[in-house]
């Protein structure tokens, strides 16, 4: 029998370095760069974090210009690419239907099997660029309707919502989803980060690391706690309803979606953000039935669970953000992916700098001294 201690899930092991992310889960610290993420949210675009966590520094004006217009000219995908999304079969997963989108998306780029850090660079800034677009092609064709042509005046987050419903968005409404998408750029070496980077360790390309970490997305203990979360939401109903429905829960052991978290043992600082911008909408909207349900789950949840370090999340809020903008719960996800497709890239371009194909082992625990038995020997 072996003594060796086992790390399941990975937990606690640290196979490289990195200067973009830093989680302090204990005391519910969140930095890129060094910088709080509630200065990021704050003071800054989704444009600017990506740029910043794809370069390691805050850009200049300039930089950061060059930058968007950059991306601005890379929105739009090949129109062979939009009339196969049209075929894809209705009711589909939108994952399954991104995953597939963008591996299809680097058949036409004929950088695509480069692997040179200038060429992920400049694949990367593509990527950031479509992901967009196809996701709201996806959502757009799951509902019979034409694709939106993408503008080249409108920022990422407000060019999105508008190829969304082909309606512009408010000023206040692309802040709102820009603020949403900063929140979930990066967030240190989480199973879609590392599933990229083991990809890339390989040298594969670009594309492929992408797909990747959209297959380890897809997966519901990561990318689809928000969308549970509106699930639950519509389950209780009413806000009268909610103390009794979590209280039952917890009493019988249950999960609580959007509550807890594999780092923070404290409040993840994107939610406190969420949570003030998810108010705001309430109270504008005339207090959202959703936001008065959240209140009192985050209050029995607390009253129950904070001893034991367990609080809400960043899924606890942003559901209900994406719901106000008119989204539908199933592209949750996606939007997940369109935020954190920077956070990706970066990453890998980081650890292609050194890279070392990642090669981890395991522990054998089967049979030994076996021998091979013929099969007409068999019992």
């Amino acid at each position: 029998m072996t003594t060796t201690a086992i790390a399941k899930g990975l937990e606690g092991v640290l196979f490289t370095e990195t200067k973009l992310t830093f989680i302090n889960g204990t005391e519910g610290i969140l930095t890129h760069l060094g910088i709080p993420i509630q200065e990021w949210a704050e003071n800054s675009t989704f444009e600017e974090l990506s740029l910043a966590l794809l370069s390691g520094h805050l850009p200049t004006t300039a930089e950061l210009e060059a930058f968007d217009a950059k991306l601005k000219a890379n929105r739009a995908v090949p129109q062979e690419l939009l009339e196969s999304i049209k075929s894809y079969p209705r009711g589909i997963n939108p994952m399954q239907a991104l995953r597939t989108a963008v591996s299809h998306l680097g058949l036409f780029d004929q950088q695509s099997e480069e692997t040179t850090a200038e060429a992920r660079m400049e694949i990367s800034v593509r990527l950031i660029a479509q992901m967009s677009t196809l996701i709201a092609a996806i959502n757009r064709a799951q509902q019979g309707l034409e694709p939106v042509t993408p503008r080249t005046d409108l920022t990422h987050a407000g060019n999105f919502l508008y190829m969304l419903k082909n309606e512009e968005p408010t000023p206040e409404q692309s802040k709102l989803f820009d603020i949403a998408l900063v929140l979930h750029v990066d967030h240190g070496m989480n199973a879609s980060t590392f599933t990229a980077i083991a990809t890339a360790s390989t040298l594969s390309d670009q594309y492929s690391t992408a797909v990747s970490a959209i297959g380890a997305l897809k997966g519901p203990l990561h990318g689809g706690a928000n969308e549970a979360v509106m699930d639950m939401l519509d389950e209780i109903g009413t806000p009268d309803k909610a103390a009794d429905f979590i209280t039952a829960k917890l009493d019988a052991k249950e999960k609580i979606m959007g509550v807890g978290h594999r780092v923070y043992k404290y409040f993840d600082p994107r939610s406190r953000v969420l949570r003030d911008y998810a108010a705001h909408v309430a109270e504008k909207e005339g207090k959202s039935h959703y936001y008065q349900i959240l209140e009192v789950i985050e209050k029995t949840v607390i009253d129950r669970l904070a001893s034991r370090g367990i609080y809400p999340n960043v899924d606890f809020y942003s559901g209900t953000v994406y719901s106000d903008l008119g989204i539908a719960k199933e592209y949750f996800t996606p939007i997940f992916a369109l935020a954190r497709i920077s956070g990706w890239c970066a990453s890998v371009n980081e650890y292609e700098r050194d890279n070392r194909l990642l090669r981890p082992d395991a522990v054998y625990s089967g049979a030994v001294d076996a021998h091979y038995v013929k099969i007409e020997d068999r019992k």
